[in-house]
């Protein structure tokens, strides 16, 4: 049997990795691009302050993108280390766009985020620009092929289970490529990058103008973060709906979790504003819903409903006990390869082999489950519902926030209202928000695919290392302190980086020019 202690284990390993990783991702990715524009003026109007703006947001840029590295390779390492079986069973699909990340994107940006940022000097200020705009592509790259690789666990397309070699393979590239579920978490994902850079931005300047320091940089720069955060706050919403509408026919059960939903929702379809789901007696109490709006984003229509928990997890019954009978016909291969009556059974139910193997929790061999733990393990495909449901409402509640921030900030722009103080302080006070929603938004994700590594395939607990909880622990602790130090490493040489100003470099010339133009004291 399963040692699910080790299981929960590296989970709790992965989800700490992962979230803490996600912590400069989605600045990496939207500070690249806010590079690009503002290096695109100093190109076009050849205004220093300009060129000043710059190479003060690349700094932010760079100390975030060398922490971000660090903590992603150690999260691919432990495919490896901790997920073994994991890797062996999906490996062949799962370890192509991972491989593809490396040799295209992260060996784009390691070439030229060194000419980044040593390169001002050494380049022309088009050529400069290019290498800034390729940082900012291959950082970017990095995010889509990762998300294919995730949006595959999401939603396994392209591939099947090979009965010769008792592993996953591909069977079109160019399906996983274009899985509808990675293609709407990539701009998504990569929107929300780039609300929260505009955040950064827009927070640091509002502090300098609380000061009454660097305002000159402090204006331009808000300018440029009000307009760009405008634009991706509102995208977020867009393309945030669309990965809704990708959930209706890949992963049902995630979006019938998020609203609550335990019976299935006739139409029109009302989306759940607010409540409080209990697992005891499975019911949604004292909610408030908004009418229409669930089957507008689910399904597109007025006259479709939405399934909810319990519909859909009477189906979930009926493809184990299919899976049941999968998993004889594979055990009758694996005994005599030439049995012709078994692999033409397996192919009439392949697809509900997963179910099947989420009986492994309850009992070595599925064949002999009751149908108490049949019904048990159909229950399991629920994931946490309340966990669910308010990391939703967190997550879109702070992206409508996002949007009433960046249309003040920008009408007041426009109006060149740069020190309406009472929204510098708001701007200031914004600045985790963003992190707030992107982190719940992974959770969400990640908590919804549960109790699956690969939706309808593989089980979580199947996936995990033959380790031992001793190990786990030790390596929990160690990988704790070490990006404690890192975290606080990290903001320590921010708010440096903000208490020395844009002009430090700048000023430091200058005074060495001066001490070099004193007489020499005897």
């Amino acid at each position: 049997m399963v040692d699910l202690a080790v299981v929960d284990l590296s989970r709790l390993q992965f989800a700490l990795t992962a979230l803490y990783h996600f912590l400069f991702v989605p600045l990496t990715l939207g500070l690249s691009f806010m590079l690009v524009i503002m290096e695109s003026i100093y190109v076009m109007t050849r205004r220093p302050i300009w060129r000043t703006i710059t190479r003060f947001w690349g700094t932010i840029f760079g100390i975030n993108f060398v922490l971000g590295v660090a903590t992603g390779l150690t999260m691919e390492f432990q495919f490896g280390m901790n997920w073994s079986y994991y890797s062996h069973y999906v490996g062949d699909i799962f370890g192509a766009p991972l491989a593809i990340e490396g040799l295209m994107a992260f060996f784009m940006e390691a070439t030229f985020v060194g000419l980044m940022f040593f390169g001002w000097d050494k380049l022309k200020p088009h050529a400069h620009l290019f290498v800034t705009f390729l940082v900012a592509l291959g950082t970017n790259l990095s995010a889509l092929w990762i998300l294919v690789a995730n949006g595959w666990m999401q939603n396994p397309v392209g591939a099947a289970f090979n009965p010769d070699t008792m592993r996953m393979e591909v069977t079109d590239f160019m399906a996983v490529i274009f899985n509808p579920v990675a293609q709407a978490k990539f701009v998504h994902t990569v929107s929300a990058g780039y609300v929260c850079a505009a955040v950064v931005v827009l927070g640091i300047s509002a502090f300098y103008l609380l000061k009454g320091k660097h305002r000159g940089f402090a204006k331009r720069s808000m300018t440029v973060a009000a307009a760009f955060g405008l634009l991706s706050s509102l995208s977020v919403v867009v393309l945030g709906d669309e990965s809704g509408y990708a959930l209706t026919d890949n992963q049902k059960m995630k979006l019938a979790a998020l609203e609550a939903m335990w019976h299935t929702e006739e139409a029109p379809a009302g989306l759940t504003l607010i409540g409080f789901p209990s697992l005891e007696d499975r019911k949604t109490h004292a909610e408030i819903k908004i009418p229409y709006v669930l089957g507008l984003i689910a399904t597109r229509s007025v006259d479709r409903p939405v399934e909810g928990i319990l519909s859909l997890v009477a189906v979930a019954e009926d493809r184990i006990e299919r899976g049941v009978v999968a998993y004889d016909a594979l055990e009758r291969i694996k005994a005599n390869p030439q049995d012709m009556e078994a692999r033409g059974q397996f192919e009439t139910v392949r697809n509900d082999l997963g179910y099947g193997l989420l009986l492994k929790r309850y009992v070595e061999d599925p064949r002999l489950a009751t149908p108490e733990q049949i019904k048990e393990a159909a229950w399991f495909t629920v994931p946490n519902v309340p966990v669910m449901f308010w990391a939703f409402r967190f997550m879109a509640g702070i992206g409508v926030l996002m949007i009433g921030l960046f249309g003040t900030a920008f009408v007041l722009c426009t109006l060149r209202k740069h020190d309406t103080k009472w929204f510098l302080m708001l701007a200031v006070a914004a600045i985790p928000l963003p992190w707030i929603a992107i982190e719940a938004g992974w959770i969400l994700a990640e908590v919804g695919r549960q109790p699956w590594a690969v939706e309808g395939v593989l089980p979580t607990f199947l996936g995990a290392s033959s380790l031992t909880v001793a190990q786990l622990w030790t390596t929990i602790v160690c990988f704790t302190l070490l990006y404690g130090v890192l975290a606080v490493v990290e903001v320590g040489l921010i708010l440096r980086t903000i208490k020395k100003g844009p002009f430090a470099e700048q000023e430091a010339r200058e005074a060495e020019a001066s001490t070099e133009g004193e007489p020499a004291v005897v």
